[in-house]
């Protein structure tokens, strides 16, 4: 049982926010059906008159009310479903409750004919309790003003029969009183609680349909710098050549320098289509703190940014950029993340960034290579980064050191031209992509670290798991791991 019960928590956890938000709001519909047939039957019961025919009597209405109670459990279910567009509506069981309901009336105008239901009030919490069952299944299927004028209608013939039992004024006020707040209650909380489940769903379906939009945007917008740059080129090396072919049949020596002319186009769509590339993976440091905080904001996650501007070389402003875009990709896409606080402070003379979120999702296994990629990016300037799991506080930190000034190198993250494209992209003032992908780079990877995930071994931890990773100090390992 236990092992059951560890499981169940364990799938529970698994689930998304919205998952868990629809199952727990279908649960609290589902239940609503038993909780006014037990408040409703209960009360009746502690009225009905000692004797062997009222307790008979009694004992069918609480028998017709157990089985409208299962069948609107199953009613209700189907009708949550109708409404959300995924099923039929369950007409045939809204029926059958409609006749026990009309039963449950018709033998409780019988005990008020013999006097066995003790007093008036007992016999409107009887009703009170398969009332709403009827009106929740109702009222997903047609419109709540449709379906209050049909509570109306039906209330009638009940007030009729109780009257023709002996029922006073009075207490048939009283009647109608507790049918009108049942029914209210059934019309409008299944509907209300379906109509949060559409809502979250749209919403959900939206920001996917956002992120895949960001994508093409973005794909639209490197085709276009693409085609820009290459097409004028490509037109002028495939005339010039033309006419360099022409030039060597006629044995003109301006043959040469149309080739040569060829030689250098060439070249020089070379060197732009290295910054066109360039510049499309370039991350700027302001361009993707302000990107961080807007897609954030938009996914529902309070961020606060404490940015003290170091005064670095276009390098590390570039890897930090990488590591805030990387931070914040991981914060969407493997935490349930409330709060995200994004620090950049200068100690000692090194650059210090550290993006903390809270929302632990559970350790899935397996990892992705987003980190290992900004380690290795870090690792050529000299720095460090580290990624660390606190299970106590349900946080989870990633904290990137680099000096101010890069140790420069063979491994450096990009040079001169590469300095130039962040540039461009930030006069361009171009976003971060908002489906969580972030444009590879040499080693970059897909944006799949285990960011309120895992830790970066990808092992569960004690309290506070995680790895550095210094690649100048592990030795082997792809962005510095030691295996």
């Amino acid at each position: 049982m236990l092992r059951w019960g560890r499981e169940k928590r364990r799938d529970w956890k698994r689930r998304s926010q919205l998952e868990q938000i629809e199952v727990s709001t279908r649960w609290m519909v589902l239940c609503t059906p038993w909780i006014f047939y037990a408040s409703g039957m209960l009360q009746f019961l502690t009225a009905v008159r000692p004797g062997r025919a009222p307790m008979l009597a009694a004992g069918t209405v609480l028998a017709l009310g157990f089985v409208q109670a299962v069948l609107s459990t199953v009613a209700v279910r189907r009708g949550m479903d109708c409404y959300l567009g995924v099923g039929a509506a369950p007409r045939r069981l809204l029926a059958a409750g409609v006749a026990l309901f009309a039963v449950t009336a018709l033998v409780l105008a019988a005990m008020v004919a013999y006097g066995w239901a003790g007093h008036a009030a007992s016999v409107g919490m009887a009703l009170f309790a398969s009332v709403p069952s009827l009106t929740g299944v109702h009222g997903l299927l047609v419109r709540p003003r449709r379906g209050a004028a049909h509570a109306a209608l039906a209330a009638v013939p009940v007030v009729g029969a109780l009257a023709l039992a002996g029922m006073g004024w009075p207490d048939l006020t009283g009647i109608l009183v507790l049918l009108a707040v049942g029914a209210f209650a059934g019309l409008f909380t299944p509907r209300c609680s379906a109509w949060y489940i559409a809502v979250m769903r749209e919403l959900d379906e939206a920001r996917a349909v956002h992120s895949r939009l960001a994508v093409a945007e973005e794909r639209l917008r490197f085709g276009r710098d693409l085609h820009d740059v290459m097409g004028r080129n490509l037109s002028v090396i495939a005339l010039k050549s033309e006419l360099a072919t022409q030039l060597a049949r006629r044995g003109a020596p301006s043959a040469v320098e149309q080739m040569q002319e060829v030689q250098e186009l060439a070249r020089r769509s070379q060197s732009e289509i290295r910054e066109v590339v360039r510049g499309y993976r370039a991350a700027g440091l302001e361009t993707e703190l302000a990107g961080a905080r807007g897609v954030l904001r938009a996914a529902g996650v309070d961020c606060r940014i404490e940015s003290v501007e170091p005064a670095a070389d276009g390098d590390v402003r570039s890897v930090l950029g990488w590591v805030v875009r990387e931070g914040t990709t991981n914060v969407l896409r493997h935490a349930e993340a409330r709060e995200c606080l994004i620090r950049l402070t200068v100690e000692g003379g090194r650059a210090v960034l550290l993006i903390e979120n809270d929302g632990l999702r559970p350790v899935l296994a397996g990892r992705g290579s987003g980190l290992a990629g900004l380690a290795e990016r870090l690792t050529a300037l000299g720095g460090t980064l580290s990624a660390v799991r606190v299970e106590a506080e349900g946080v989870f930190r990633l904290r990137a050191e680099v000096p101010v000034t890069a140790a420069g190198g063979g491994g450096t993250a990009t040079d001169a031209k590469a300095a130039h494209g962040t540039e461009d992209v930030r006069a361009r003032g171009r976003a971060p992509l908002g489906d969580g992908t972030a444009p590879g780079g040499p080693g970059a990877g897909p944006a799949d670290g285990p960011c309120g995930a895992t830790d970066v071994a990808g092992r569960p931890g004690a309290a506070a798991t995680g790895r550095t990773f210094a690649g100048a100090d592990k030795g082997a390992g792809r962005g510095g791991r030691d295996e």
